[in-house]
């Protein structure tokens, strides 16, 4: 099956049970912060056991989900649940969600992850709303044939839309949640990097380090979404500090912080 007859494919399977839905707008869920499913009204479950291409998540924390229906008044899809390249999935898979939702009609994506701090004044638990990115990944969603409705060669001068990251700013101005901003590093995984990649990271001008959101954005861009994301510092990266780093430190993290950052998404959709 060719990437369009698969995005066809998904996006017909989720169109026949939205039940007449239209979402303008989707959030992907980053690692342990599944809980806004939660607030959605008027939600409808889509396993993706019954979307064509979209394999289930085999890390702890990423449910395998979509949720439709009403956040803050507007129009939502969530993705609760990546495919993560470290998963054995190449970056067009990946990606195919994003694909998928602008197929749907979405025109707004909010991304959400788990990441770790390499700027010395970060904690576990700050969140840092993302300006810009650095792929050291070294894949991309965009290779290969030109999809209809994609640009070759999208301009990712302003990948995290200006204007967006004004209405988050603003958003957590009004209801005290304490934001930060800076650059998000992607990179492959599965491991944690060494000290010595944080130190080159950090003279690279990266903020925070994770193993997603990358190729998300740049398929989005591809296809014209506006994005803004949102990373939760779940942990200091490697040789900031001495503690040793586990997923399970990640997902206790994003627990403690959860009910500001959906608070921030909730005022950040409602805002849209």
């Amino acid at each position: 099956m060719t990437r369009t007859d698969l995005i066809a494919a998904a996006g017909g399977a989720i169109r026949a049970r939205l039940s007449g839905r239209r979402p303008e707008i989707a959030v992907v869920l980053g690692s342990g912060l599944g809980g806004l499913a939660e607030r959605i009204r008027e939600a409808v479950r889509i396993g993706y056991a019954d979307v064509p291409g979209f394999p289930l998540p085999t890390v702890p924390g990423h449910e395998g989900e979509l949720v439709a229906g009403t956040l803050a008044g507007r129009g939502v899809l969530l993705q609760r649940g990546r495919f993560h390249m470290y998963e054995g999935h190449d970056a067009a898979a990946c990606a195919l969600p994003i694909r998928v939702f602008a197929e749907l009609g979405v025109r707004v994506l909010v991304l959400t992850n788990a990441a770790g701090g390499i700027r010395r004044t970060f904690t576990p638990g700050t969140l840092m709303l993302v300006a810009d990115h650095v792929n050291l990944t070294f894949r991309n969603p965009l290779i290969g044939p030109v999809l209809s409705g994609e640009e070759r060669f999208p301009d990712m001068s302003d990948p995290y839309d200006t204007a967006l990251r004004a209405v988050a700013r603003d958003v957590a101005r009004e209801r005290s949640i304490r934001l930060d901003e800076g650059v998000y590093a992607g990179v492959l995984g599965p491991s944690y990097e060494t000290p010595a990649e944080i130190r080159m990271l950090e003279r690279l001008g990266a903020d925070a380090v994770g193993m997603s959101t990358v190729t998300e954005v740049i398929a989005a861009r591809a296809r014209g979404l506006r994005c803004v994301g949102v990373s939760t510092i779940t942990n200091a990266a490697a040789g900031i500090t001495t503690a040793r780093l586990s997923h399970a430190e990640v997902m206790a993290a994003a627990e403690r912080v959860k009910g500001a950052l959906e608070s921030l998404v909730e005022g950040i959709v409602a805002r849209l």
